[in-house]
């Protein structure tokens, strides 16, 4: 017993590197932040609505693992210029909370980058989804 608690005190410790705390608190940040966006933009909701129907659809129609990249890198990319808008626009509310002309060209900037980027994402998913469709309903006519 006693060579047993010898051996356990004579083992070197790791130590814990304490750079990693910064970096796991960052994701920590990272995850509320999408959290927050999730929970408080309604656009962010409807645009996670519409993603989970394409992926259902996605699956269901069976595309190819090329077809999951578009869609999952389309579905990220509306979601990011979301968040952007949202940070942009808190950030302008926190610099000047009267209305000022340079604000609201940048929300309506951040805005419409949001618009370009969702009509982009019906390009993508008419590109994918049309064709599996239209196969479909050959087979069932």
């Amino acid at each position: 017993m006693e060579s047993d608690l010898q051996t356990e005190t004579e083992r070197p410790r790791r130590r814990v590197d304490r750079r990693m705390a910064p970096l796991i608190a960052a994701f920590g940040y990272a995850f509320h932040g999408l959290w927050y966006l999730l929970s408080t933009q309604r656009n962010a909701q409807i645009h996670c609505l519409v993603a989970a129907c394409a992926v259902a659809l996605g699956a269901v129609l069976r595309i190819a693992r090329w077809e999951w990249v578009a869609l999952t890198l389309t579905i990220a990319l509306v979601l990011a210029a979301e968040g952007v808008n949202t940070a942009l626009e808190a950030a302008v509310d926190l610099a000047t909370p009267a209305r000022h002309p340079l604000a609201k060209i940048a929300k309506d900037v951040a805005a419409g980058t949001v618009l370009l980027c969702a009509i982009a994402s019906v390009v993508v998913g008419c590109l994918i989804f049309l064709p599996h469709l239209i196969d479909l309903l050959d087979v069932l006519w």
